[in-house]
């Protein structure tokens, strides 16, 4: 009977991963860093501004002065009056507009933890770009990580 001897790590050949499985890797990174991004971008664009909200109705009141000023303007005053309703528009409607940050966020909770883990991510680096600590939790990352 021939004796068969375990392989241990020290003697086993190094195992190299295929080209699937280092592109499904990558794939992966991407992916992550892509739904980290994307959260964190979103939660930089709905931060709540310094000063008092404008509201819907002062938009109006200024809308009706710039209608009122159009047509007795001159054409240099009514390029910067049609400029200024263009911007009163645009905030009006920003105004109006409800963000939701619950897919970005579910999409982030799903792949933080890993993400973190694998590029050194601290729970303080994290919160200080605006990551709310119940969505850390969330993502299971901790105070004790790093």
């Amino acid at each position: 009977m021939a004796e068969q001897r375990k392989r241990t790590t020290a003697n086993a050949p190094a195992r190299t991963p295929s080209d699937d499985h280092g592109a499904a890797r990558v794939a992966s990174g991407r992916d992550q860093s892509r739904a980290v991004g994307a959260y964190l971008e979103a939660l930089a664009d709905n931060r709540p501004r310094r000063g008092r909200k404008r509201a819907p109705a002062s938009i109006d009141k200024q809308l009706a002065a710039v209608e009122e000023r159009l047509p007795t303007a001159s054409a240099i005053s009514r390029l910067s009056l049609v400029q200024d309703r263009i911007n009163l528009l645009a905030a009006k409607e920003a105004l109006l507009d409800e963000v939701d940050l619950s897919g970005y966020e579910d999409e982030f909770v799903s792949v933080a933890r890993d993400y973190g883990e694998r590029k050194g991510i601290s729970y303080a680096a994290w919160r200080e770009l605006g990551v709310p600590a119940p969505v850390l939790r969330r993502a299971g990352i901790g105070r004790s990580r790093g």
